[in-house]
């Protein structure tokens, strides 16, 4: 009888330890990272669509996330730069040089993010994996815009652009904003405990004020921002690995 009952004890732990949902023995539970970033602005003082690459500037982001599934994480996110644009950039078209607008200004940014794993190796620990991500979070500013030379009599054919300035100089400057970042990314195992990962990320908003000007320059587009980051993840958290001891009979 002790015989039975010994095997019967030895084929289900046998089982458990096969057992599908055990085999993520050993898995993590959060992550914590940091990026180098480039912060590019992208509005009305730039002549390009994608931003202005001219003006860059370099931040860090830092986060840290909650591993919720083989697909998806949450991911609370800070960024800290800063943005500058610059009409003077720019050779064409002409007027830029002559309106000669500019801004800058440091960002600080805290976000809350849904990071999805395309091929479900959130908790896999080696190899590549794509993903994207997308949530909500709020951008604190201090805006310092300059028209100082602004060249008058360039633009003294019939243009209303010194009433436009005034108009946005007694427009207040935001100081807090909400963003809506969406971005993409890639990351690489190297160990167990060590990822790297590089992604781009592209944060919405819904003013027209970052760089300062509105009426005076693009009165019917918002103004926006991107980071491109290079960053390595430290994966801890891990959940204690089932035992499967020798079975004796």
């Amino acid at each position: 009888m002790n015989s039975i009952i010994s095997k019967i004890t030895a084929t289900i732990i046998i089982s458990l330890c096969y057992f599908p949902v055990v085999a993520q023995h050993n898995v993590p539970n959060y992550e914590v990272g940091a990026a180098i970033s480039a912060f590019i602005y992208q509005g009305d003082l730039t002549t390009h669509r994608f931003g202005s690459v001219e003006t860059t500037r370099f931040g860090i982001n830092l986060y840290a996330s909650k591993i919720i599934s083989p697909s998806f994480m949450l991911r609370t996110n800070l960024a800290i730069g800063s943005l500058k644009g610059d009409d003077a950039k720019y050779n064409k078209p002409a007027f830029r040089k002559q309106r000669n607008f500019n801004f800058r200004t440091p960002v600080f940014e805290v976000a809350q993010l849904v990071v999805w794993n395309l091929l479900e190796k959130n908790y896999e620990d080696i190899g590549f994996s794509p993903y994207l991500f997308g949530g909500a979070g709020l951008s604190f500013l201090k805006i310092k815009r300059d028209w100082s030379n602004f060249n008058a009599a360039y633009f003294s054919d019939g243009a209303d652009l010194p009433n436009l300035i005034a108009i946005d100089a007694q427009h207040s400057l935001p100081k807090i904003i909400p963003v809506i970042p969406l971005g993409l990314g890639v990351r690489y195992g190297l160990t167990q405990t060590i990822t790297i990962n590089a992604e781009s990320s592209y944060r919405l908003t819904y003013t027209d004020y970052i760089d300062g000007f509105s009426e005076a320059a693009n009165p019917n587009k918002n103004d926006h921002y991107l980071t491109t980051s290079i960053g390595a993840i430290y994966r801890v958290g891990k959940k204690n690995k089932l035992g499967c001891p020798v079975v004796k009979y």
